[in-house]
């Protein structure tokens, strides 16, 4: 497996490049199984998440053609028939966000049979909103040797209220209802921007969405999609993660290229905490090298505090004057970066599922293991604070969600270097 090799202590700064959200390309690829046209999606990153994503299609029966050398970033996917309505446990087991077929593929072609998830390392995320909310669309919905197994001979719409706000439920209910007959009214939803994407998306595939982005959508079915053109929003927990990098290690650094309207609960916090930002039409320039207070935090679904941005935010605090409090409401295992910090010198005691941060503690390099993606992210700033070497193990987790972050931070002027195994 690859590492990272980190020597701290080197400022930052200059002009940094924001990928397209993986988050939002994730669904948007999934999209396609909802149309026999071709869908043209410009600023998927390439990480290996949509790599996985691009498999899962490909096993299904999608067309898709190599990316252009001039742009990498562009990906055609067309589905003139479905070759499998099965989606296998070897992919779903490595990336969570398979499930996005289930939607598009009974509303389409009648059927879809996509592995169960199984665990999960930050915590359990059952796929049951899903499925209750499609069996109300009129969907037949079986459980067997692992599998579940979902069959309709036409949805019709219905209303239809999730529980629990559920981002990829929401998504996945939204794709079947632009092909069910007459109107579906979603209740509860999620709010994320990942969420408006997509119905951006849908929209201009000819479905009739209204309230993306509120707590309640309504989607009037047509009988057929079509292709289109569009373009993936920013990744805010990219930008995110290189706003906390200018804070922690940054002279001044200018996030470009993202959408600062998806960061307002990130940037209020840094605010608190004494960072100094700035804000413009698609970027955001950060200074670091000032004195940082302790704050307290809590993680809200949309537009609460991101919980993926809980661990490096919490890889700040460790910096900041006095005694901060990270409460992690969304996934009940999400300190498992906790060990790994204090290993380098953080002082961070957990409560329950909250962590005490006390600061400021001086970081010393060390070997950590990554044990998440946004853990992999969180021990990457810690190594720039940190004095010394610090030797990251099982990176493939980074690579999930981050597009060439070595890369990236090394253009910024760290000293970070990617170590093949073998």
């Amino acid at each position: 497996m690859d590492k990272l090799r980190i020597v701290g202590g080197h400022r930052l700064s200059g002009r940094v490049e924001v990928s397209g959200a993986k988050n939002a390309s994730l669904p948007a690829m999934a999209a396609s199984l909802l149309t026999d046209q071709t869908l043209k999606l410009d600023n998927v990153p390439a990480v290996w998440d949509t790599s996985t994503m691009r498999r899962l299609l490909g096993e299904l029966g999608a067309q898709l053609p190599r990316a252009p050398r001039d742009d990498p970033h562009r990906l055609e996917i067309t589905v003139p028939s479905v070759r499998s309505f099965e989606a296998p446990y070897e992919l779903v087991k490595t990336m969570r966000a398979s499930v996005l077929v289930l939607g598009p593929l009974l509303a389409r072609h009648g059927r879809a049979r996509v592995s169960l998830p199984g665990g999960c390392a930050i915590g359990a995320r059952p796929i049951d909103l899903h499925l209750s909310a499609l069996e109300k669309l009129g969907a037949t919905v079986r459980i067997e040797h692992g599998f579940v197994d979902v069959q309709s001979d036409g949805l019709r719409g219905t209303e239809i209220y999730f529980d629990n706000v559920t981002v990829t439920g929401t998504e996945n209910v939204l794709m079947a209802a632009c092909l069910a007959k007459g109107e579906t009214v979603l209740e509860n939803c999620a709010h994320e921007p990942e969420v408006v994407d997509l119905a951006h998306l849908l929209g201009r595939m000819g479905a009739h969405i209204q309230g993306a982005g509120t707590g309640t959508i309504r989607v009037s079915g047509v009988e057929r999609l079509e292709g289109a053109t569009h373009t993936v929003i920013p990744d805010r927990i990219e930008a995110g993660t290189f706003l906390v990098a200018g804070a922690i290690a940054g002279d001044e650094i200018d996030i470009i290229r993202c959408d600062p309207s998806h960061l307002s609960a990130l940037l209020e916090k840094l605010s608190e905490i004494g960072v100094e930002t700035r804000v413009a039409d698609k970027s955001v320039r950060v200074k670091g090298g000032v004195r940082l207070r302790a704050t307290n935090v809590r993680t809200l679904p949309y537009p609460g505090f991101p919980t993926d941005m809980q661990a490096q935010l919490m890889t700040l605090l460790t910096q900041a004057e006095g005694t901060s409090l990270v409460a992690e409401t969304i996934f009940e295992n999400r300190f498992m970066h906790v060990a790994e910090l204090n290993r380098m010198g953080a002082h961070v005691r957990l409560d329950g599922r909250t962590a005490v941060v006390t600061g400021p503690t001086p970081l010393s390099g060390a070997r950590v293991m990554a044990t998440d993606l946004r853990a992999s992210a969180c021990l990457v700033l810690a190594g720039l604070a940190a004095d010394g070497q610090t030797l990251i193990d099982r990176v493939y987790h980074l690579d999930r969600g981050y597009e060439r972050l070595e890369v990236k931070l090394a253009s910024l002027g760290a000293e970070i270097e990617r170590l093949a195994s073998g």
